[in-house]
């Protein structure tokens, strides 16, 4: 994230001497992007933070996939992955089943209970939204309150933890990319602030605000990285750390780990149907994350509210409905904690009769979750779990 942070104690100029109160050097780490050439973040460490002692493999949940053949938009059931009693003795990193991959992106579903072990994604970035529940995430850098509607966007390499708070179960749809994931360019200056046009802004997002310091020795941290003969090209590691990873005593610059809620989002409407980019969140290589929360409504004498038809040419389209009433999909059997996947080179739209019954609305009362894909999903263990194997003949009432 392009606004500068910084939080405990650093040196006044970077790259330079950095002694605790008995005159002993902290050791400082760059967390940069792409080669030193894009947003960076300096931490400085009570210990060194590349010492470890003991490293083994960790075996990833099911990460096979399988292509969506014969293709069709299917329905997915989330909410029947996870027994709740089950969930309770889960925790929201080793917990979670794909859903839905391609070579830039993987979504997941964890219904949670337990305390996550600690996690480091080395493949790209997170962004992590909150159905339910709430949890404390602890990282290198601080710690974040995360609730319902929260997103939390955890960049490549920030070592981190869940903690589930409170009574109720955490639930979290997991969108992990191959890339970094940024606020849309379109709605950045050439210097990198989110601009007035922007649907939110830099005091909508919620960063650390002080260091996390403990003193365990021999941490188990469970890394995610990039393996060519995996599943998916994705492994896993388990590395045990010589110092536990929260010793660093300040970090300053523009990369982090941060919250935007749900709520803050400001939709932009108009007076006939406003295409989906108007909705966009974030981005990432090849995908683009969108909302859409309770809003106006198109407010032109003659309008249609919900979309008209739509052929995606270029991309999958994936919602995951979250709370409302979600006018286009009524009578198709999409509730809350349900995906759509309308995949490349098939026509959707509302379901029969949601067309002619939206006219004359003028609010929805909605919350989803969006992602668009440039390259085809293909169905995770999760989404073949998931599926309920009838939408794609809701249009026409049943097949023959």
């Amino acid at each position: 994230m392009a606004h500068y942070r910084s939080v405990g104690a650093v040196p006044p100029k970077r790259h330079t001497q950095h002694r605790d109160p008995e005159g002993k050097l902290y050791f400082e780490e760059l967390m940069g992007e792409e080669g030193f050439s894009s947003d960076s973040s300096l931490l400085y460490h009570r210990n060194i933070p590349s010492a470890i002692t003991e490293a083994c493999e960790w075996q990833l949940p099911d990460q096979t996939r399988l292509p969506n053949r014969p293709l069709t938009p299917r329905h997915l059931v989330l909410p029947g992955l996870f027994d709740d009693e089950a969930a309770a003795e889960i925790d929201a990193v080793t917990g979670r089943r794909l859903v839905l991959a391609n070579a830039d992106v993987r979504i997941s579903y964890v219904v949670a209970g337990l305390a996550s072990p600690f996690y480091r994604n080395a493949v790209g970035d997170e962004c992590v939204f909150v159905q339910a529940g709430t949890a404390r995430v602890e990282t290198v850098f601080g710690a974040l309150e995360a609730g319902p509607g929260d997103y939390l966007v955890i960049p490549r390499g920030t070592t981190h933890r869940w903690l589930p708070t409170g009574e109720g179960l955490l639930r979290l749809y997991c969108i992990e990319a191959n890339s970094h994931i940024t606020p849309p360019k379109r709605y950045l200056s050439r210097f990198g602030q989110l601009l007035e046009h922007a649907p939110y802004c830099e005091r909508d997002l919620r960063g650390p605000t002080e260091p996390l310091l403990a003193e365990d020795r021999d941490v188990a941290v469970y890394v995610k990285h990039r393996d060519p003969v995996a599943p998916g090209g994705i492994g896993g590691t388990v590395h045990v750390s010589a110092h536990h990873p929260f010793d660093v005593v300040g970090w300053d610059g523009c990369l982090y780990p941060y919250a935007f809620n749900v709520a803050d989002f400001e939709p932009i409407t108009g007076r006939v149907h406003q295409p989906p980019p108007v909705h966009q969140v974030f981005e990432g290589q090849n995908f683009v994350i969108c909302n859409f929360v309770p809003r106006k409504v198109d407010y032109h004498p003659l309008s249609i509210p919900v979309p008209y038809y739509h052929s995606n040419v270029d991309s999958d389209e994936v919602m995951f409905y979250v709370a409302g009433n979600y006018e286009a999909r009524k009578g198709s059997g999409i509730g809350p904690g349900s995906i759509s996947l309308h995949p490349g080179g098939h026509s959707h739209g509302p379901q029969p009769g949601a067309y002619e019954h939206s006219i004359g609305t003028e609010y929805f009362d909605e919350l989803a979750v969006m992602v668009d894909t440039f390259r085809p999903l293909e169905l995770g263990e999760g989404g073949q779990a998931a599926d309920d194997g009838r939408y794609a003949w809701s249009w026409s009432g049943g097949r023959g």
